[in-house]
């Protein structure tokens, strides 16, 4: 073929410019809303009074109480890590070798909590361990403001992660390796020890990797559960700014935890790395069958224990709360203004929330997949795959820190958006486009590239294509992801709490806000709003269920 051809030439031309067309807009996005916000985090904690001066850095990391932050943040976040994974590795054995009825509906029983917001999740052990709770009432024992009561909230949150990161890769490694090792005269334990766990071991230390993140990030559940002797960092950023208003300060606290997310997630792509290429794995479906014998059987009801115990109590003694006044009192004292905090009825907060979350969808669904069909070109410069590892970057950076950027950084014209209603969403469209990029980008990269370079010999124009080619194809990927940054978007709380204006409150944001007041009224109505937003996130998780195939969307 003579490449020098016009229209092969042509053709070549209006592939690169289809190829930068698709990128610009993902790119702009996040240049705009997310590295500029961060950035003036970055010349906000280093430049004073015009000057830089990087030693701010050692003056607030020299401080006690800054120290104390730290140190609670990592050791929590290291303890939180090794609980989940004691409580939770058992259930991964059992979902992953063991066949009982009803296994399908308790796997999404178990994955409910992670899509949990952190504010329904620190409510419910709210009602479970705190004033009033269930432990107050039957034993006296209140544990809230306690380090106990943080680490199981945040081994209910995380429960998922282990048992589907870690279960999903044991029952796909194969059991005759084990027993062969059985029959040579190895125990039971040994055989486990020399044989499944080494293979186990990268999965096991991505999914400790993950739990850490999440827990060295948390902010809604120590918020919520620490009361005022806990803090981590995403905590203290908060009270630095909405409190002290030493921006200064949380500046620097936000660079240091955006190093130390950066490393987490370098280790942890690392060891993704790893799992993905020294397996060798085989049908999930040989590998697994009904217990046998009364140790097996014992900890398949032990699993269920703890699955019942430590999972469904807290959310149901969180409903049975917000049920205690008569005549649905909680729930109908939702629908006046109380004047003080709320400007409005705080129901109106579930209006606000669908709407905010409903314009995120929107913009993540744009933004994430014109990002994943610029990946799923062939002809992807190596800029387009490093932006890739770019995409994930707001997973892991903190919400705070997100809200917080927005707060210093767009202030003024032409990006003066402080007092807009767009903030919301944007902030929330942030965490939704990885999940829009991440459930798109398989599909998409399934479909066959010589389908639109006919297409494109033929005169098809690259949105003919895509229109043609990739959406009939990706369509129900596409809701798969709609749903997925709707629900994101639904509970998220570090940003919005920065930015929600007070007369169009967000649901977890009033639930804070209920929270933060004494009275059994503001507490019922927190129970009653943490239920509402338990139900809106459940019935999103059971149309992703019905909408999800085989290997679309997989957690």
């Amino acid at each position: 073929m003579d490449l020098a051809r016009p229209e092969v030439v042509g053709r070549r031309t209006r592939s690169a410019a289809a190829r930068l067309g698709l990128v610009a807009v993902p790119v702009a996005f996040f240049a705009v809303f997310f590295a500029y916000p961060v950035a003036a985090i970055v010349a906000r904690g280093l430049n004073v009074d015009g000057v830089w001066r990087f030693g701010r850095l050692w003056d607030v990391l020299g401080q006690s109480d800054i120290r104390h932050v730290l140190w609670f943040t990592t050791w929590q976040a290291l303890a939180s890590t090794a609980l989940t994974l004691l409580i939770a590795l058992p259930g991964a054995y059992v979902f992953a070798r063991f066949d009982f009825p009803g296994k399908q509906v308790l796997r999404a029983v178990v994955t409910v909590p992670f899509v949990l917001p952190t504010v329904v999740v620190g409510t419910a052990f709210l009602a479970l361990v705190g004033r009033g709770g269930l432990l107050d009432e039957l034993w006296g024992v209140r544990l809230d403001t306690t380090v106990w009561a943080i680490l199981l909230a945040h081994v209910f949150f995380n429960y998922a992660v282990v048992v589907r990161t870690v279960g999903g890769l044991w029952a796909q490694l194969d059991p005759r390796q084990e027993e062969a090792a059985r029959m040579l005269g190895a125990s039971r334990w040994t055989a486990w020890r020399t044989v499944t766990l080494p293979a186990l071991g990268p999965a096991v230390a991505a999914a400790a990797l993950m739990v850490f993140l999440f827990t060295f990030t948390s902010f809604g559940v120590v918020q919520i559960l620490g009361g005022p002797a806990f803090s981590t960092l995403e905590v203290e950023i908060y009270r630095q700014t909405s409190e002290i208003f030493d921006l200064s300060t949380a500046a620097v606290l936000t660079i240091v935890q955006f190093v130390a997310v950066g490393a987490i997630l370098a280790v942890h792509a690392w060891t993704v790395r790893r799992r993905e290429s020294t397996l060798r794995l085989v049908d999930a479906a040989l590998t697994s069958r009904r217990p046998r014998g009364a140790g097996q059987w014992a900890l398949l009801a032990g699993v269920l224990a703890v699955i019942v115990v430590l999972l469904l109590l807290p959310l149901a003694v969180l409903v049975q709360r917000s049920l205690d006044a008569p005549d649905l009192g909680y729930y109908r004292a939702l629908t006046e203004a109380d004047g003080g905090v709320f400007l409005v009825a705080p129901i109106e907060a579930i209006g606000n929330s669908i709407e905010y979350a409903v314009v995120a969808t929107l913009i993540a669904v744009l933004v994430g997949g014109l990002a994943a069909a610029a990946l799923t070109r062939r002809d992807a410069g190596r800029f387009v795959r490093g932006f890739d590892a770019l995409l994930m970057l707001p997973l892991g950076v903190s919400a705070v820190t997100v809200g917080f950027g927005f707060l210093i950084s767009l202030d003024e014209p032409p990006l003066d958006l402080r007092s807009s209603w767009i903030l919301v969403p944007l902030a929330q469209a942030l965490v939704g486009v990885p999940f829009v990029v991440r459930t798109m980008l398989p599909v998409l990269r399934a479909v066959d590239d010589r389908l639109r370079e006919a297409a494109a010999v033929l005169g098809a124009s690259p949105w003919r294509v895509w229109r043609e080619i990739d959406l009939p194809m990706v369509r129900r990927a596409l809701l798969i992801a709609a749903g997925f940054a709707f629900a994101v978007s639904l509970g998220e709380f570090g940003a919005t709490v920065f930015i929600a204006r007070p007369d169009n409150p967000t649901l977890p944001v009033a639930v804070a806000r209920l929270l933060g007041r004494a009275g059994d009224l503001n507490y019922g109505q927190a129970m009653a709003l943490s239920t509402v937003l338990m139900v809106v996130c459940a019935v999103a998780l059971l149309v992703l269920e019905r909408l999800r195939t085989d290997r679309t969307g997989e957690f």
